[in-house]
Protein backbone atom coordinates (compact mmCIF):
# COMPACT_ATOMS: atom_id res chain seq x y z
CA UNK A 1 0.00 0.00 0.00
CA UNK A 2 1.42 3.54 -0.97
CA UNK A 3 0.72 6.25 1.47
CA UNK A 4 0.50 9.94 1.17
CA UNK A 5 0.84 12.93 4.32
CA UNK A 6 -1.22 16.13 3.33
CA UNK A 7 -0.18 18.68 5.74
CA UNK A 8 -2.63 22.22 5.52
CA UNK A 9 -0.52 25.10 5.89
CA UNK A 10 -2.75 27.70 3.72
CA UNK A 11 -4.07 30.00 7.48
CA UNK A 12 -3.14 33.35 8.34
CA UNK A 13 -2.47 32.49 11.94
CA UNK A 14 -4.41 35.32 13.15
CA UNK A 15 -4.98 34.19 16.85
CA UNK A 16 -1.15 33.67 16.86
CA UNK A 17 0.21 37.32 15.97
CA UNK A 18 2.99 35.42 13.83
CA UNK A 19 3.46 32.99 11.12
CA UNK A 20 2.68 29.40 12.70
CA UNK A 21 4.58 27.33 10.46
CA UNK A 22 7.85 28.65 10.44
CA UNK A 23 7.79 29.14 14.20
CA UNK A 24 10.92 27.53 16.23
CA UNK A 25 10.33 24.57 17.73
CA UNK A 26 14.02 23.23 19.07
CA UNK A 27 16.15 23.73 16.65
CA UNK A 28 13.74 23.17 13.25
CA UNK A 29 10.59 24.89 12.56
CA UNK A 30 7.11 23.46 12.96
CA UNK A 31 6.70 22.69 9.79
CA UNK A 32 9.87 20.94 9.56
CA UNK A 33 8.88 19.20 12.62
CA UNK A 34 5.96 17.41 11.10
CA UNK A 35 7.44 16.71 7.42
CA UNK A 36 10.49 14.90 9.21
CA UNK A 37 8.26 13.36 11.33
CA UNK A 38 5.88 11.92 8.04
CA UNK A 39 9.28 11.00 7.02
CA UNK A 40 10.87 9.00 9.54
CA UNK A 41 7.61 6.79 9.48
CA UNK A 42 8.44 6.02 5.71
CA UNK A 43 5.54 7.57 4.09
CA UNK A 44 5.88 7.32 0.59
CA UNK A 45 4.67 11.01 -0.41
CA UNK A 46 4.33 14.51 1.69
CA UNK A 47 2.29 17.36 -0.05
CA UNK A 48 1.62 20.38 1.70
CA UNK A 49 -0.92 23.13 0.90
CA UNK A 50 -0.20 26.22 1.43
CA UNK A 51 -2.05 30.03 1.31
CA UNK A 52 -0.65 32.90 3.38
CA UNK A 53 2.57 33.53 3.08
CA UNK A 54 3.00 30.63 0.59
CA UNK A 55 6.35 31.53 -1.08
CA UNK A 56 8.33 32.12 2.03
CA UNK A 57 7.09 28.81 3.62
CA UNK A 58 7.61 26.92 0.52
CA UNK A 59 11.22 28.37 0.12
CA UNK A 60 11.82 27.29 3.75
CA UNK A 61 11.04 23.38 3.26
CA UNK A 62 12.14 23.03 -0.25
CA UNK A 63 14.54 20.46 -0.01
CA UNK A 64 12.53 18.92 2.06
CA UNK A 65 11.17 16.70 -1.22
CA UNK A 66 7.22 17.82 -0.72
CA UNK A 67 4.72 18.69 -3.66
CA UNK A 68 3.42 21.94 -3.41
CA UNK A 69 -0.14 22.84 -3.90
CA UNK A 70 -1.62 26.50 -2.96
CA UNK A 71 -4.97 27.84 -1.97
CA UNK A 72 -5.33 31.13 -4.07
CA UNK A 73 -8.44 31.63 -1.85
CA UNK A 74 -6.84 31.30 1.51
CA UNK A 75 -8.36 34.36 2.44
CA UNK A 76 -12.02 33.54 1.89
CA UNK A 77 -11.78 30.01 2.73
CA UNK A 78 -11.56 27.29 5.36
CA UNK A 79 -9.28 24.57 6.55
CA UNK A 80 -11.76 22.34 4.20
CA UNK A 81 -10.88 23.79 1.29
CA UNK A 82 -7.54 23.52 1.27
CA UNK A 83 -8.24 19.95 2.80
CA UNK A 84 -10.11 19.22 -0.68
CA UNK A 85 -6.97 20.69 -2.92
CA UNK A 86 -4.57 18.39 -1.55
CA UNK A 87 -7.20 15.24 -1.59
CA UNK A 88 -7.98 16.00 -5.29
CA UNK A 89 -4.37 16.08 -6.34
CA UNK A 90 -4.08 13.11 -4.26
CA UNK A 91 -6.83 10.30 -5.09
CA UNK A 92 -5.58 8.39 -7.43
CA UNK A 93 -1.53 9.08 -6.51
CA UNK A 94 -1.90 6.45 -3.63
CA UNK A 95 -4.22 3.94 -1.15
CA UNK A 96 -4.59 6.07 1.60
CA UNK A 97 -3.57 9.70 2.95
CA UNK A 98 -2.61 10.53 6.53
CA UNK A 99 -3.85 14.38 7.06
CA UNK A 100 -3.02 17.01 9.30
CA UNK A 101 -3.00 20.56 9.74
CA UNK A 102 0.35 22.37 9.83
CA UNK A 103 -0.01 23.31 13.85
CA UNK A 104 -0.01 20.33 15.70
CA UNK A 105 3.84 19.34 15.27
CA UNK A 106 4.55 16.88 17.86
CA UNK A 107 2.84 13.81 17.53
CA UNK A 108 5.24 11.28 16.77
CA UNK A 109 6.96 8.42 13.52
CA UNK A 110 5.73 5.81 16.21
CA UNK A 111 2.15 7.02 16.24
CA UNK A 112 1.98 7.40 12.31
CA UNK A 113 3.02 3.85 12.38
CA UNK A 114 0.69 2.72 14.26
CA UNK A 115 -2.06 4.01 12.75
CA UNK A 116 -0.61 2.60 9.30
CA UNK A 117 -1.05 -1.11 10.60
CA UNK A 118 -4.71 -0.46 10.62
CA UNK A 119 -7.59 -1.81 7.82
CA UNK A 120 -9.44 0.46 8.91
CA UNK A 121 -10.64 2.95 6.26
CA UNK A 122 -10.69 6.06 8.79
CA UNK A 123 -8.67 6.13 11.58
CA UNK A 124 -8.04 8.68 14.19
CA UNK A 125 -5.23 8.32 17.07
CA UNK A 126 -6.96 8.63 20.49
CA UNK A 127 -5.02 9.62 23.61
CA UNK A 128 -6.49 10.22 27.16
CA UNK A 129 -10.33 9.66 25.66
CA UNK A 130 -9.21 12.98 23.00
CA UNK A 131 -9.01 12.42 18.82
CA UNK A 132 -5.92 13.82 17.64
CA UNK A 133 -4.17 14.01 14.11
CA UNK A 134 -3.03 12.66 11.75
CA UNK A 135 -5.85 11.02 10.47
CA UNK A 136 -5.91 8.17 8.16
CA UNK A 137 -8.25 8.75 5.37
CA UNK A 138 -8.77 6.00 2.66
CA UNK A 139 -8.32 7.44 -1.05
CA UNK A 140 -11.75 5.33 -1.70
CA UNK A 141 -13.56 8.03 0.71
CA UNK A 142 -11.90 10.78 -1.03
CA UNK A 143 -14.65 11.27 -4.09
CA UNK A 144 -17.44 11.63 -0.63
CA UNK A 145 -15.30 13.94 0.68
CA UNK A 146 -15.17 16.14 -2.05
CA UNK A 147 -18.57 15.96 -3.05
CA UNK A 148 -20.15 17.12 0.30
CA UNK A 149 -21.08 20.58 1.40
CA UNK A 150 -18.01 20.92 4.02
CA UNK A 151 -20.92 21.70 7.09
CA UNK A 152 -18.79 21.16 9.89
CA UNK A 153 -15.45 21.10 8.42
CA UNK A 154 -13.18 17.56 6.95
CA UNK A 155 -14.28 16.06 10.25
CA UNK A 156 -18.33 16.37 9.29
CA UNK A 157 -17.57 15.52 6.12
CA UNK A 158 -16.00 12.23 7.49
CA UNK A 159 -18.57 11.64 9.90
CA UNK A 160 -21.17 11.80 6.84
CA UNK A 161 -18.31 9.45 4.61
CA UNK A 162 -19.98 5.59 4.24
CA UNK A 163 -17.28 4.35 6.35
CA UNK A 164 -17.18 4.34 10.37
CA UNK A 165 -14.39 6.22 12.09
CA UNK A 166 -12.09 3.94 14.11
CA UNK A 167 -10.30 5.02 17.18
CA UNK A 168 -6.44 3.56 17.47
CA UNK A 169 -5.56 4.21 21.45
CA UNK A 170 -1.54 5.60 21.63
CA UNK A 171 0.23 7.13 24.31
CA UNK A 172 0.98 9.87 22.55
CA UNK A 173 -0.02 13.18 23.69
CA UNK A 174 1.85 15.16 20.98
CA UNK A 175 -1.59 13.83 18.60
CA UNK A 176 -3.35 16.68 21.04
CA UNK A 177 -0.47 19.45 21.31
CA UNK A 178 -2.07 22.36 18.69
CA UNK A 179 -0.44 26.42 18.37
CA UNK A 180 -3.74 28.31 17.67
CA UNK A 181 -2.19 30.95 20.42
CA UNK A 182 0.82 32.08 22.10
CA UNK A 183 0.00 30.49 25.09
CA UNK A 184 -0.20 27.28 22.89
CA UNK A 185 3.38 27.78 22.06
CA UNK A 186 4.57 28.24 24.85
CA UNK A 187 2.57 24.54 26.22
CA UNK A 188 4.48 23.02 22.72
CA UNK A 189 7.92 24.24 23.37
CA UNK A 190 7.47 22.32 27.12
CA UNK A 191 6.06 19.53 25.97
CA UNK A 192 8.66 19.26 23.10
CA UNK A 193 11.59 19.76 25.80
CA UNK A 194 10.17 16.28 27.23
CA UNK A 195 10.70 14.16 24.12
CA UNK A 196 12.48 11.32 23.83
CA UNK A 197 15.65 10.79 21.81
CA UNK A 198 14.91 8.95 18.09
CA UNK A 199 17.01 8.09 15.35
CA UNK A 200 16.65 9.68 11.95
CA UNK A 201 17.39 8.20 8.74
CA UNK A 202 18.50 10.13 5.32
CA UNK A 203 19.24 7.66 2.94
CA UNK A 204 21.74 9.09 -0.02
CA UNK A 205 24.05 7.47 -3.30
CA UNK A 206 27.06 8.85 -3.81
CA UNK A 207 30.31 8.39 -5.08
CA UNK A 208 32.69 10.83 -4.56
CA UNK A 209 30.22 13.71 -3.74
CA UNK A 210 26.05 12.86 -3.17
CA UNK A 211 24.42 12.31 -6.43
CA UNK A 212 20.65 10.61 -5.20
CA UNK A 213 18.34 11.75 -2.16
CA UNK A 214 15.16 12.02 -1.14
CA UNK A 215 15.28 15.48 -2.84
CA UNK A 216 16.78 13.74 -6.67
CA UNK A 217 13.59 11.06 -5.30
CA UNK A 218 11.19 13.11 -5.35
CA UNK A 219 12.00 14.96 -8.95
CA UNK A 220 11.82 11.58 -10.69
CA UNK A 221 8.27 10.74 -8.95
CA UNK A 222 6.86 14.01 -9.95
CA UNK A 223 7.88 13.71 -13.17
CA UNK A 224 6.35 10.43 -13.71
CA UNK A 225 3.04 11.61 -12.77
CA UNK A 226 2.88 15.43 -14.40
CA UNK A 227 4.63 14.20 -17.49
CA UNK A 228 6.30 17.27 -17.24
CA UNK A 229 9.89 18.52 -15.99
CA UNK A 230 8.63 22.03 -15.54
CA UNK A 231 5.90 21.13 -13.79
CA UNK A 232 7.36 18.35 -11.62
CA UNK A 233 9.88 21.47 -10.23
CA UNK A 234 7.32 23.76 -9.55
CA UNK A 235 5.82 21.47 -7.12
CA UNK A 236 8.91 21.66 -5.33
CA UNK A 237 9.58 25.45 -5.53
CA UNK A 238 13.44 24.13 -7.57
CA UNK A 239 13.75 25.83 -10.65
CA UNK A 240 13.47 24.70 -14.19
CA UNK A 241 17.16 24.52 -14.61
CA UNK A 242 18.13 23.44 -11.11
CA UNK A 243 15.70 20.10 -11.97
CA UNK A 244 17.45 19.53 -15.33
CA UNK A 245 20.90 19.73 -13.96
CA UNK A 246 20.10 17.14 -11.10
CA UNK A 247 18.54 14.32 -14.11
CA UNK A 248 21.80 15.13 -15.74
CA UNK A 249 24.01 14.74 -12.86
CA UNK A 250 22.32 11.28 -12.13
CA UNK A 251 22.51 9.80 -15.36
CA UNK A 252 26.06 10.55 -15.78
CA UNK A 253 26.56 9.20 -11.90
CA UNK A 254 24.51 6.00 -13.09
CA UNK A 255 25.34 5.80 -16.67
CA UNK A 256 21.60 4.98 -17.44
CA UNK A 257 18.91 7.23 -18.91
CA UNK A 258 16.51 8.15 -16.62
CA UNK A 259 14.14 10.27 -18.76
CA UNK A 260 12.13 10.28 -22.01
CA UNK A 261 11.58 13.21 -23.90
CA UNK A 262 8.64 13.52 -26.37
CA UNK A 263 8.47 16.40 -28.93
CA UNK A 264 5.84 18.74 -30.04
CA UNK A 265 2.43 17.83 -31.11
CA UNK A 266 -0.88 19.40 -30.46
CA UNK A 267 -0.62 19.33 -26.78
CA UNK A 268 3.21 19.82 -26.23
CA UNK A 269 5.95 17.82 -25.80
CA UNK A 270 6.30 15.76 -22.95
CA UNK A 271 8.34 14.24 -20.37
CA UNK A 272 8.55 10.04 -18.49
CA UNK A 273 10.68 7.67 -16.67
CA UNK A 274 12.54 5.48 -18.65
CA UNK A 275 12.35 1.70 -17.71
CA UNK A 276 15.37 2.63 -15.32
CA UNK A 277 14.18 5.94 -13.95
CA UNK A 278 11.00 3.50 -12.79
CA UNK A 279 13.29 1.03 -11.48
CA UNK A 280 15.99 3.49 -9.64
CA UNK A 281 13.08 4.74 -7.81
CA UNK A 282 11.57 1.13 -6.47
CA UNK A 283 15.63 0.02 -5.77
CA UNK A 284 15.89 2.92 -3.75
CA UNK A 285 11.94 3.29 -1.74
CA UNK A 286 12.52 -0.51 -1.05
CA UNK A 287 16.26 0.18 0.01
CA UNK A 288 15.22 3.19 2.25
CA UNK A 289 12.25 1.01 4.11
CA UNK A 290 14.58 -1.07 4.90
CA UNK A 291 17.36 1.01 6.19
CA UNK A 292 14.56 2.72 8.56
CA UNK A 293 13.47 -0.66 10.04
CA UNK A 294 17.33 -1.71 10.76
CA UNK A 295 17.94 1.61 12.10
CA UNK A 296 14.72 1.15 14.58
CA UNK A 297 16.06 -1.93 15.31
CA UNK A 298 19.94 -0.96 16.29
CA UNK A 299 18.21 1.92 18.07
CA UNK A 300 16.45 -0.37 20.22
CA UNK A 301 19.46 -2.48 20.75
CA UNK A 302 21.91 0.00 21.52
CA UNK A 303 20.01 3.45 23.08
CA UNK A 304 16.79 2.27 24.27
CA UNK A 305 18.17 1.59 27.90
CA UNK A 306 20.24 4.84 27.93
CA UNK A 307 18.13 7.36 27.07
Amino acid sequence: MTTAALIVAAGMSSRMGDFKPMLSIGSISIAQRVVATFQQAGVDKIVMVTGYNALALERHLAGNGIVFLRNENYETTQMFESACIGLAYLRDKCDRVLFTPVDIPLFTSATVQTLLQTDAELASPVCDGKIGHPTLIASALIPAILADAGEGGLRGAMDRCPAEMKRIPVADRGILHDADTPEDYQTLLRYHNEQLVRPVISVSLAREKVFFDQQAAMLLRLIEETQSVRTACKHMQISYSSGWNTIRTLESQLKHSLIARSQGGAGGGKSDLTDDGRKLLRLYDAYSAAVRDSANTLYAQYFEDFL
